[in-house]
């Protein structure tokens, strides 16, 4: 039986050769175990720091992938705006021999109908006056304040795991109450504008509040209920406008007395631009929907039942209070988006149409925001820009105003197409994050 080797403390153990024993003795190894010991696998090759960006690029499936979205959906939308185009169109006919009219024609088309774009939305280097500089941004902003209201109304109730359909319902209720509430009642300025506001907020909250109590005491599905809500309010707002009190006396056509000055959000940049007081309810609006899940505990609960009610059932919180009042504040949202269209400077009278697609659109703009409070902000100004940039485009390039419509569309079906590649996503983010480590330890 072998000894304790006294130079490395390793029992059992003998030098294999005389020179490992001299070594040993000398205290130039600790064990001849050292140069025994199996080898450690192959390790992975260091990536370059440029692998380790793309890796975290494509990662990042939230801002990177929206900005993409948006790229990309301008990239089909050049497309179809060459294609619309029977000019740009008749030059591809002798490609091969000309190949630079093509081009040329097609970069022109495509370059003035974003300039347009962008000088009706955002700002015209070419205006004169403080007015015309100022008009571009003033009309996005006036076309975003009702967007972002409904589309916190939806992301709202998609926090607490509802899908609220019925925006439009609830906003076209808002504008109904709002609107009677602003040219029926004989109040002074602020108090007018005052009750007028609460008015479109108490009608959008009872009709949010329908399908919450459906929800909650039946388990009847929302977005069947708020389907049909969304009718039942079209038909009684088409109803109401040619009731005798409501329809305007001077007018044969479809539409109600105007809503009284005193009842009108205050305009911020002077009686010419349109943009009024709403946006900074629109932002004071937001900060709230953002305190309320993050920092509240009924945003606590809403977020809880979201994630799972059964879990949430099981922890004590009341599924069915929050489901009412999530929908009845999700209603409250739309209501105050509705009460933008007849209180703000789009329009001063009920009309069939005087809620557009407010509701509708507030859907793609809270999937636009990854329903978060402040990304609704920032997709619904999006959306404004488009919309008011949209229509200098179809005036000066005779571009459809359709087309912005389109876009609209490409960019939700962009920002979704990441969803139905997931796998890929989850693989290249676990390998960037393998990357991360090993680049930590220095492999």
């Amino acid at each position: 039986m072998s000894n304790p080797n006294p130079a490395s403390g390793s029992p059992d153990k003998e030098p294999a050769t005389e020179a490992q024993a001299a070594q040993v003795a000398a205290g130039g190894v600790d064990r001849v175990a050292t140069a025994t010991a199996p080898k450690r696998p192959a390790q992975e090759p260091r990536p370059s720091l440029g692998r380790l960006f793309l890796d975290n690029l494509w990662a990042a499936n939230t801002v990177t992938v929206t900005v993409l979205a948006v790229l990309l959906a301008m990239l089909v939308g050049a497309v179809l705006i060459i294609v619309s185009d029977p000019d740009v169109l008749a030059t591809y006919g002798y490609i091969t021999a000309r190949p630079s009219d093509a081009l040329n024609s097609s970069w022109t088309v495509v370059s003035e109908a974003y300039a347009n774009l962008f000088k009706g939305a955002i700002f015209d280097p070419e205006a004169a006056g403080f007015t015309a500089a100022l008009s571009p941004i003033s009309e996005t902003l006036t076309y975003t304040a009702p967007l972002v209201f409904t589309g916190l109304s939806v992301a709202l109730a998609f926090r607490g795991g509802l899908f609220n359909i019925g925006a439009q319902g609830q906003a076209t209720i808002g504008v109904i109450l709002a609107a009677l509430a602003g040219f029926l009642l004989p109040l002074p300025p602020v108090l007018h504008l005052l009750v007028a506001v609460l008015a479109g907020a108490a009608g959008g909250a009872l009709w949010g509040f329908i399908p919450g109590i459906l929800k909650a005491r039946t388990g009847a599905h929302e977005v069947i209920n708020t389907i049909m809500l969304n009718y039942v309010a079209l038909y009684f707002l088409s109803w109401i406008i040619v009731q005798s009190g409501v329809q305007n006396p001077n007018r044969a056509d479809a539409i109600s007395r105007p809503v009284d000055s005193s009842a009108q959000f205050p305009r911020l940049l002077g009686d010419n631009l349109r943009v009024h007081a709403g946006i900074l309810l629109a932002v004071l609006a937001t900060w709230f929907v953002a305190w309320l899940l993050n920092r509240s505990t009924f945003g606590f609960e809403l977020r809880a039942v979201g994630a799972n009610p059964d879990a949430a059932r099981t922890a004590g919180i009341s599924v069915p209070r929050t489901y009412v009042l999530m929908m009845a504040i999700a209603g409250l949202l739309a209501g105050l988006g509705g009460s933008q269209m007849v209180l703000g400077s789009t329009a001063n009278a009920l009309t069939p149409l005087v809620v557009a697609q407010i509701g509708f659109d507030g859907i793609l703009v809270a999937l636009l925001g990854r329903v978060k409070p402040w990304g609704v902000l920032l997709a619904a100004l999006l959306f404004g820009a488009l919309q008011a940039g949209g229509n200098r485009m179809q005036g000066y390039a005779g571009i459809s105003l359709e087309l912005v419509t389109v876009l609209q569309a490409l960019i939700v079906i962009f920002i979704a197409a990441p969803a139905l590649v997931k796998a890929i996503f989850q693989l290249r983010a676990a390998r960037a994050a393998r990357l991360q480590t090993s680049l930590a330890k220095g492999w």
